[in-house]
């Protein structure tokens, strides 16, 4: 009997229809090939944002513009599943260049933070692996709804802040430098959300490895993981700036 309920995630990259595809080579997709994959692309992140954090000068080009070429290489890579293999690293390199600069900001405002960011989003990544394995918590429909649901929630809060800054403004919740209460709550609340994602994105690609799903999949499963991982990595780079500002 197949455990997984649907295909259903919080993640908009890994959506109902992400391994609704065939192929005509006998290779599918395994959980260890995904494994190597995500864990290339998160070096080359690495890579590029020690690059771009240690010798880049800190302009805002530095940090919008890569993004900008990464968010056009993730609608390509949504739209053109076979693609990955290329498009994934090339996705990743830029990222790192973005959050070395968005990183070198953070620390230059409270210096140690990016490393005490770095070291949670890792320990928080290895702690829902665990969690997974265990089966303390179970990726059930109502669950994948609920985080769906979330996600939406956050993404809907996301935009209005967006358009609020080209009025030169922004949500309190959103400022780095409300330490508030309710800021620190919605960030608390963000932080969790996006970890619980990482329980939905294993499950996701754990039945994609047991669909036999085409083995460039496996560059498109560390590509929703890595999604989840960059938005994890932010969130607790805001909060910890939260709290370094109280």
């Amino acid at each position: 009997m197949n455990k997984h309920l649907t295909y259903r995630t919080g993640n908009p990259v890994l959506t109902t229809n992400a391994f609704s595809t065939t192929s005509v080579s006998s290779e599918t997709m395994t959980i260890r090939g995904t494994v190597d994959k995500t864990f290339l692309s998160l070096m080359l992140l690495m890579v590029t944002g020690y690059y771009s954090f240690m010798y880049g000068q800190i302009t805002m080009g530095l940090v919008i513009i890569p993004a900008i070429i990464a968010l056009i290489v993730a609608f390509i890579t949504i739209r053109n599943k076979h693609w990955s293999p290329i498009t994934v690293p090339i996705y990743a390199a830029l990222q790192g260049l973005s959050l070395g600069g968005f990183s070198y900001y953070f620390n230059s405002l409270y210096d140690g933070i990016v490393l005490s960011a770095i070291s949670i989003t890792i320990s928080i990544l290895l702690a829902m692996l665990m969690v997974y394995r265990s089966g303390l918590i179970k990726p059930t429909e109502n669950f994948k709804l609920g985080i769906a649901a979330a996600t939406g929630g956050i993404f809907i809060v996301y935009i209005i802040n967006f358009i609020m800054s080209f009025f030169g403004s922004q949500l309190g919740i959103m400022n780095v430098q409300n330490a508030s209460l309710m800021s620190i709550g919605f960030s608390l609340f963000v932080i969790v959300v996006a970890a619980l994602s990482l329980v939905v994105d294993f499950d996701f690609i754990e039945e994609g490895a047991e669909k036999g799903a085409p083995k460039y999949m496996e560059w498109f499963g560390a590509f929703g993981l890595l999604v989840t991982l960059i938005w994890l990595y932010i969130e607790i780079l805001r909060l910890l700036a939260k709290l370094r500002s109280r």
